[in-house]
């Protein structure tokens, strides 16, 4: 299972310690970090998964591996700059968005488009015609976002 965890390349504290524990906790349940491979919520989910001894992905969108935060295993260098938020979110089973700026906006977007379950922790809200989108699965705690990724990343795979 590959889990990916979009956010903002730069965060506040409180946020990167909540991300950290995202990362530990896909590492406990067994499943492989997918991320942007950069900064931020990017570098502490990584972190975490890391010091949980998961393993970690980073989607580079540059032309070297040397961009990338030191807790990636895997690099997959696409010189695609923000389209590479597209191979970020087809190479997860389920994403969780931590927070987040206008990239994530747009890999949430891009995510439930093509069915890519997506779990938001103080993310992004979206409406449609003026009444609130229900695509995005709400949680309040890292434990919870990762439980609820892995059973809808479960249910796709059926």
């Amino acid at each position: 299972m590959q889990i990916g965890v979009i956010g903002s390349s730069q965060c506040s504290p409180e946020i990167a310690e909540m991300a950290e524990k995202v990362g530990e906790e896909i590492a406990k349940a067994g499943a492989v970090l997918v991320c942007g491979g950069l900064g931020g919520v990017m570098e502490a989910a990584a972190r975490g998964a890391k010091r949980a001894g998961g393993k970690t992905i980073g989607i580079l969108p540059g032309f070297s591996k040397e961009e990338a935060n030191r807790y990636i295993d895997f690099f997959i260098v696409t010189g695609l700059s923000q389209a590479r938020n597209a191979v970020v979110v087809r190479s997860s089973d389920a994403v969780i968005a931590v927070e987040g700026g206008f990239g994530t906006l747009s890999e949430i977007a891009l995510a439930l488009n093509i069915g890519v379950p997506v779990i938001g922790i103080n993310t992004w809200e979206l409406e449609r015609r003026g009444e609130k989108a229900k695509e995005i699965i709400r949680v309040r705690t890292p434990q919870e976002a990762v439980r609820r990724a892995m059973e809808t990343a479960e249910e796709n795979i059926k």
